[in-house]
């Protein structure tokens, strides 16, 4: 192997090591988060917590994209979702229950929150999404590093995921006829997802009630 070759890898290890930390840092928050809420409320909001990291391929691709010089520094600057969470919830108030909790975090920054659950995208996407800064802890130093968390519930996952395959079928160069049966297909869930939770409160109100009534 060249030295070139060596260095250049060595460098993507030292970058990526970092990401990978900072997911290690994010998931053990949201782990911990989720086991208090079971605790103390006896109800935990998350239903599911996958993270991943993005290879060199797709972060060099990214960078050439928005035609920024290959450095360490600028990836670092330009690039936010190299660490990457997404969290599935039952239902849209557990969403911004988690959101609120990660902000009262004094070591958690919030850089970013881009809410495409009140503001749709045009094509019916929703989602919320929050570009975060956690501490990273090395044998020398500490290093603020960037995590993008989204967070959806389990019917805007199920969707997300369903048009993610149907873009990359036809090579998102989508029938028209179909792009509007995707966005009704999300209204739907939109609508889905209302409906169940006004069906959640609603027992939660009944279950309370009975047990006001057994406890006279």
């Amino acid at each position: 192997m060249h030295r070139f070759e060596t260095e250049e890898i060595n460098e993507w290890k030292n970058l990526l090591i970092g990401y990978r930390f900072a997911l290690n840092e994010m998931n053990t928050k949201l782990t911990i988060l989720n086991e208090e809420f079971e605790m103390i409320h006896n109800y935990n909001p998350i239903e599911h917590i996958k993270s991943r990291l993005k290879n060199p391929k797709s972060i060099i691709r990214k960078m050439n994209h928005k035609g920024l010089e290959m450095t360490q520094e600028n990836v670092e600057a330009n690039i936010r979702d190299i660490a990457g969470i997404r969290i599935t919830c039952s239902f849209t108030k557990d969403i911004y229950a988690i959101v609120d909790a990660l902000k009262q975090q004094d070591d958690i920054r919030i850089l970013e929150v881009k809410d495409y659950i009140q503001h749709p995208k045009p094509n019916g996407y929703r989602s919320l999404h929050i570009i975060t800064e956690v501490p990273v802890f090395f044998s020398n130093h500490k290093k603020w590093m960037k995590v993008e968390v989204q967070i959806r519930t389990v019917a805007m996952d199920f969707w997300a995921s369903l048009e993610h395959k149907i873009y990359y079928k036809f090579g998102k160069e989508v029938p028209e006829h179909i792009l509007q049966e995707i966005k009704q297909s999300a209204d739907m869930i939109a609508e889905l997802d209302r409906k169940m939770e006004s069906i959640n409160e609603e027992v939660n109100i009944l279950k309370s009630q009975a047990e006001k009534v057994a406890q006279k």
